[in-house]
């Protein structure tokens, strides 16, 4: 069961005997992918930092997470933590549509979508406009680690369960952090309680 606001999220547990240690959030995905049975200990990646980092020694948190089904011209994949598609070239940070659908809240330093909760249901949409001039992405960059960059008139935010993007050129896209090329196509869609993970 998704959580609720205000409630409370995860267990307190000794940390399983067999337990799986996890370093980052593809590879996350690539054990939900094929179905590990292991304990799943997540230890670094943007959903870790998400989830508050916790540490300690002899005991662990075991918390349920969502999952984002992604199809990529209708390549499957998934993610734990975020999908990120922008333009292509050194310069695609700088100019055109940025796409972020984020099932965690951070992507590196960055607080790229504050309201994101990785057990909700639903995944958080974050998208820079095309039309968004450099010195304004430039000023929003620097507002990222601490979430501030939104409001902003060419940053639209929204949440979702399922959802479809197409783009009139190719994007780069990135999946938990690893690349996956470039498509003109993108479709999102949140399973709820799709693993449980310790951190």
């Amino acid at each position: 069961m998704t959580v609720r606001p205000g409630a409370e999220w995860g267990a307190v547990v000794p940390i399983p005997m067999d337990a799986l240690d996890i370093g980052s959030d593809a590879e996350l995905a690539a054990a939900i992918d094929r179905g590990d049975r292991r304990p799943l200990r997540l230890r670094g990646g943007d959903l870790f930092r998400s989830i508050g980092a916790p540490t300690g020694s002899r005991a662990t948190v075991r918390v349920p997470i969502d999952v984002l089904r992604v199809r990529l011209d209708g390549r499957e994949s998934t993610a734990v933590a975020h999908l990120v598609a922008r333009s292509t070239g050194r310069l695609g940070w700088w100019r055109g549509p940025i796409l972020c659908v984020m099932n965690a809240e951070y992507i590196g330093a960055a607080d790229v979508a504050p309201r994101a909760h990785p057990n909700d249901g639903r995944f958080d949409v974050v998208e820079v406009s095309a039309a968004m001039s450099a010195r304004a992405r430039w000023q929003a960059w620097r507002r990222l680690p601490t979430g501030t960059h939104v409001p902003h008139p060419d940053i639209a935010t929204r949440r979702g369960r399922d959802q479809e993007f197409g783009f009139p050129r190719p994007v780069h896209v990135r999946v938990d952090g690893a690349e996956r090329g470039t498509v003109r196509s993108i479709a999102v869609s949140v399973v709820p309680d799709a693993a449980t993970i310790f951190v």
